[in-house]
C-alpha cells in the first residue's frame, strides 16, 4: 500500500523546517525536507532553485539574521494524492545589525507563504515555497 499524504506529516514537516531554520542547522539537515530538481523558493528578495539555490541563500542569510525565533501559527493543507498545496502563517522574529549601526534592529512580522509539498519516498518535501506576503508588527525594523 503506498503512502499518503496526511495533515499531521505536513504539519510535522513544517514544525521540523522552521526549528531548523531557528538554530542555523547544517544543510544536511535542511536539504531532506526539500525536492531537489523541481524545488523553487520565492523570496520578497529572491527567487532560487534547485539545493544549491537553496544552499547559496540559505548560507547569505544565517550571516544576516540572529536570534531568529519562528512560531508556527497556521498550516491548512488541500491534499490531492500524494501532493498538496498549504497554506502557512508563521510569525517570523529575527534581530539584524547593520554596520556600523550601534545597535542591532528587531524585525517581527506574520510570514504569509504557499507551499506545494509531494511525498517522496515515505516523507513529505517541499517542492515550491512562495512568501505571499509578509505583516510586519506594530514597532518592528523592516527589511
Amino acid at each position: 500500500m503506498s503512502q499518503q499524504l496526511t495533515q499531521e506529516a505536513i504539519t510535522a514537516l513544517a514544525d521540523v523546517w522552521y526549528k531548523k531554520l531557528d538554530i542555523h542547522a547544517p544543510m544536511v539537515e535542511l536539504l531532506p525536507l526539500l525536492a531537489d530538481e523541481e524545488l523553487e523558493m520565492v523570496f520578497p528578495e529572491a527567487t532560487i532553485t534547485g539545493w544549491a539555490g537553496f544552499e547559496g541563500w540559505f548560507q547569505r542569510v544565517i550571516r544576516i539574521f540572529f536570534d531568529e525565533v519562528h512560531t508556527l501559527k497556521e498550516v491548512t493543507p488541500t491534499i490531492q494524492g500524494d501532493q498538496a498545496e498549504v497554506k502557512v502563517i508563521v510569525q517570523w522574529e529575527a534581530s539584524v545589525w547593520n554596520a556600523p549601526e550601534a545597535t542591532s534592529k528587531r524585525i517581527v512580522a506574520d510570514a504569509y507563504q504557499t507551499w506545494q509539498v509531494k511525498l517522496q519516498g515515505d516523507q513529505p518535501v517541499i517542492t515550491r515555497y512562495v512568501v505571499d506576503d509578509l505583516k510586519y508588527h506594530e514597532g518592528s525594523a523592516t527589511l
